[in-house]
């Protein structure tokens, strides 16, 4: 993000670290599946949940030598723990970590968008009512109309508002997916049940099918949702 336009409450969902942790919140729910599936004994399960961390520099340091970010991300964690390293990301492939940890980012941010455009439509609100009988002139092809109402200007623009807000709150729905499927998303190394696990201790929803990925449609929805309200508002 540019530093200079962004809200820290924002930009602090998209560094380096908030990344990381994204990705250690959904490998600590996995743990807690597994566990909950009787796979990983509570000790260790509880060992990883108090102990399990990383460093942004050394996943980089790693990186640089792994060429891969996954790699070095759970290298890093493992450098935090013990015996039971073993178990973190066990049954999985990249992108359930990583894909599943954009849900959470894009969820926490839309979550800040959402009352953003609440308090904009209570601003405007205000206002419709404030200016319901100022005059002005209208426009029709550039040039002057019939006389109209600023207040009427206003609620049209509440109107259009109001339909971002419900387009905002349908993309929520979209995007707060998650999976846990391994490779090509065949269940080959882990059951169903730990997908389902997973996504209810990270506030997600199981996506009903993927493969390798969780399918990039959700992301277009919300960029073409965020773009549509841009566009409102500017």
């Amino acid at each position: 993000m540019i530093e200079r336009y962004s809200r820290p409450e924002m930009a602090n969902r998209w560094n380096m670290e908030a990344k990381y942790q994204a990705w250690l919140d959904v490998e600590l729910a996995v743990v807690k599946a597994w566990n909950r599936l009787g796979l990983i004994p509570d000790d260790v399960a509880q060992k990883i949940i108090d102990n399990a961390g990383f460093s942004v520099e050394r996943i980089d340091e790693i990186e640089a030598i792994t060429r891969h970010d996954l790699i070095a991300f759970t290298t890093s964690v493992s450098e935090t723990l013990g015996e039971e390293s073993r178990w973190v990301h066990y049954g999985m492939t990249s992108s359930d970590t990583i894909d599943t940890a954009v849900a959470l980012q894009m969820r926490d941010s839309l979550k800040i968008i959402i009352e953003d455009v609440k308090t904009v439509m209570e601003t405007i609100k205000r206002r419709a009512m404030e200016h319901k009988l100022t005059l002005m002139v209208g426009r029709s092809h550039g040039i002057h109309g019939e006389p109209i109402t600023f207040g009427l200007v206003l609620a049209i623009w509440y109107d259009e508002m109001a339909r971002h807000l419900e387009n905002l709150e349908q993309t929520m729905e979209v995007i707060c997916v998650g999976q846990v499927s391994g490779a090509m998303g065949n269940f080959a190394y882990a059951p169903l049940e730990l997908e389902e696990y997973t996504c209810e201790e990270l506030g997600l929803k199981p996506a009903p099918a993927s493969n390798q990925v969780i399918q990039r449609d959700r992301y277009a929805r919300l960029a073409t949702s965020l773009a549509l309200m841009a566009s409102s508002i500017e």
